[in-house]
């Protein structure tokens, strides 16, 4: 069995920029796991191009950043969440500074960008890979955290609840399934993008935090809104790389085969906010019969590209094509999820003990339409908040467990019948909670993932581990383990995707990443989160003003 103490002061789960953030400013003297279910680094983090949004130059004003998100949120965001993360944006940069964060820099200052709703160049950047520079950056430094140990290609299975409070989880780990303790569990699991056939997120981002946290019971928030980025690269056979929406603030064009620009009507054009962006690609799609539409990138200029572009431009020129020279081939895809587990401004979720940090929660910042680079903005900001941490008082010490074998009936399904399954949901959530969504679709799509929900539920594996007892741990062979970690991450999805649906079906409007044909009309009413618990109707619940 491998060797990891049993008992901690904290487990972060995640391992992406919510997660380094969090396990650094977690307070000085608490051990602290930091858990990511992958043993490479492939978080959706990692993969963020544009940048981080923070107010830095005399002509802006918090105000204005403030209106921005508003505006952007389609008047869904609690206004107390957005002024928490406008006020301590600043402050987080300075500490990324402090942390060393290597900015892109001009005239002796931070650079900044123009992206899509933004009134101002406020957006700071590391060329075109701000992500991976900044947990490059947290890495170096949380490795250094005295009492942190890190655990990589660990699969967290689900939480620990005792008395109505969270106590700990249950992880998968090189074959062996164990509890360990802890005063409180941290989410930074990411969001659920990869639901999605199209999408820019990686395989890791299939909403496991989400559906832990609900089935211990959580309220989690507004699911049916999905940010759908109009410009993802798509070439057959290839994945659907981002194109950064900042290549549009620095003069690059979105136009149609005729060469006629798709957006032209919007307020904004280019820079409009993305959901109205990637409805008016798919509708020009639509018309045209074509699968994609295209990005011309030669308005911003050869030597711009090269210099602030340079990630782009090799993926691109990996696959055959020269955006210097020619346009490049764009479709929207899934990007962001602005719902998640609910949370407060102290980063607490509705159960005890449970905390969530970035795209898996749902803090009130973004609304029903995340303005451009205040996702990572607010994985800081929140993570921050953990500075005031409230523990639990210690129970008692718990021996290490002695794993022992497990017998469990055989999987009714094979991993091929499991793959196909997951691949067969990923089409699913694509053609009937994509860009564009319909009533009736939506109600057969529901019971759809319901159904495959309840005969995964009915697997005697995965029945024996939900209950196993808080001091034992046991030890599965490994194509027993392999089918463990692909069942367990298919009945995940499939829990997300049906509240995902019956959040999408429950808002009889459209209202920016939620856009029904049969209901396109934005309604007052409406005007109201959405809010799901496991074992109660779905209700909605008044916004913070």
């Amino acid at each position: 069995m491998p060797s990891i103490p049993s008992n901690w002061d904290v487990i972060v789960v995640g391992g992406g920029a919510a997660g380094l953030m969090a396990a650094l400013e977690l307070p000085a003297g608490l051990s602290v796991l930091l858990l990511s279910k992958d043993r490479a680094p492939r978080s959706a983090s990692r993969w963020a191009q544009g940048g981080i949004a923070a107010v830095t130059r005399p002509e802006d004003s918090f105000e204005s950043h403030l209106e921005d998100t508003l505006k952007a949120g389609a008047d869904l965001c609690d206004r107390p969440a957005v002024e928490l993360l406008v006020r301590e944006a600043p402050a987080c940069v300075e500490r990324l500074l402090e942390l060393g964060m290597d900015f892109d820099r001009q005239d002796g200052g931070l650079s900044t960008t123009l992206e899509a709703a933004h009134s101002h160049r406020r957006v700071l950047h590391a060329q075109d890979r701000t992500g991976g520079a900044l947990v490059d950056a947290l890495e170096r430094k949380v490795l250094q955290r005295p009492g942190l140990q890190r655990l990589q290609g660990g699969l967290a299975l689900q939480l620990w609840m005792q008395d109505g409070h969270c106590r700990g989880l249950q992880v998968l780990l090189d074959g062996t399934v164990r509890w360990l303790q802890s005063r409180a569990v941290v989410l930074a699991t990411g969001g659920a993008g990869h639901l999605f056939a199209n999408t820019t997120n990686p395989k890791q981002a299939s909403g496991d935090g989400i559906a832990m946290a609900y089935r211990a019971g959580a309220a989690v928030r507004d699911l049916e809104f999905i940010q759908f980025h109009p410009t993802a690269l798509m070439l057959p056979g290839a994945p659907h790389f981002l194109i950064s929406e900042a290549v549009r603030g620095e003069g690059a064009r979105l136009i149609d085969d005729q060469g006629e620009s798709p957006v032209s009507q919007l307020s904004g054009a280019d820079l409009a906010p993305r959901d109205a962006v990637s409805r008016a690609l798919v509708q020009r799609m639509r018309e045209r019969q074509t699968p994609h539409l295209w990005l011309d990138l030669r308005p911003v200029g050869s030597s711009k590209l090269e210099r602030q572009f340079p990630t782009i431009l090799g993926r691109c020129r990996e696959l055959g094509l020269e955006p210097t020279q020619a346009p490049i081939p764009v479709a929207p895809a899934a990007h962001y999820c602005m719902g998640g587990v609910r949370t407060d401004g102290h980063a607490a979720t509705t159960i005890p003990g449970l905390y969530a940090v970035g795209e898996v929660a749902s803090s009130g910042v973004h609304g029903a339409n995340r303005l451009a680079s205040n996702s990572l903005m607010e994985c800081l900001v929140y993570a921050r908040q953990l500075r005031e941490i409230e523990l639990a008082p210690a129970g008692p010490t718990r021996g290490e467990p002695t794993a022992t074998a497990l017998s469990a009936a055989e999987p009714s399904s094979g991993l091929e019948t499991i793959a196909r399954q997951t691949e067969q949901l990923r089409q699913l959530c694509w053609q009937v909670a994509g860009v564009e969504r319909d009533g009736h679709a939506l109600l057969a799509g529901y019971r759809s993932c319901r159904q495959l929900e309840g005969e995964l539920s009915g697997e005697p594996l995965l029945q024996t581990l939900q209950s196993l007892d808080k001091d034992r741990a046991v030890e599965l062979p490994e194509d027993q383990a392999r089918w463990l970690g692909k069942a367990h991450d298919l009945q995940q999805r499939a829990t997300v995707a049906a509240l995902l649906m019956e959040s999408a079906l429950f808002r009889a409007e459209s209202r920016g990443g939620h856009f029904r044909v049969d209901v396109p009309a934005r309604q007052p009413f409406w005007r109201r989160h959405s809010l799901q618990r496991q074992g109660l109707s779905i209700s909605t619940e008044a916004l913070a003003d």
